[in-house]
């Protein structure tokens, strides 16, 4: 199965009751009756390749990029693998524009499958064995992340990011 990371869109006033009783974001990402947030999406395995190529660091990194996988504050309990992260509708408009001013080919040019194994970067393996794929895979994966951004801020929405 392996470790992906996933995003909820969060409307303002949910974001207030969240943040008010921040225990009732387990509930409110795995309902009972099944169904999830209304806007919601993932970006698989290439959450940490997507990261790398964002900052060029394995955690850290320059704002507001390093917020798109990584979150800018924790809230609520652990989900199992830590508490789900946070960015404010602010913060999703900042990064939304961030992420639109990158083009295919400034993310290609920073994909160095070397450093990626050497930093760790997950799934480990994969940047040298795979190499065209792999960077295929990042690339992919992050024009769904930035198309999800943006969609969010178009709406006001903040963005609940975790571990799934």
């Amino acid at each position: 199965m392996g470790m992906a990371v996933c995003f909820a869109a969060v409307g303002p006033d949910t974001l207030a009751r969240l943040r008010a009783a921040p225990d009732d974001i387990k509930h409110y990402l795995h309902p009972d009756d099944g169904e999830g947030p209304p806007h919601e999406t993932d970006v698989d395995k290439a959450w940490h390749g997507i990261h790398y190529l964002l900052t060029g660091t394995a955690r850290e990194g320059r704002e507001p990029f390093s917020w798109a996988i990584m979150g800018a504050e924790d809230i609520g309990p652990d989900l199992g693998m830590g508490p789900a992260r946070l960015l404010t509708p602010e913060q999703v408009i900042r990064l939304a524009a961030a992420l639109d001013s990158l083009t295919t080919d400034e993310l290609s040019a920073r994909f160095d499958p070397q450093a990626m194994q050497d930093k760790g970067i997950y799934p480990e393996g994969i940047w040298l064995r795979d190499r065209d794929d792999a960077l295929q895979y990042l690339l992919e994966n992050f024009a769904l992340m930035a198309d999800f951004y943006r969609e969010a801020a178009a709406r006001g929405d903040g963005v609940l990011l975790w571990t799934c």
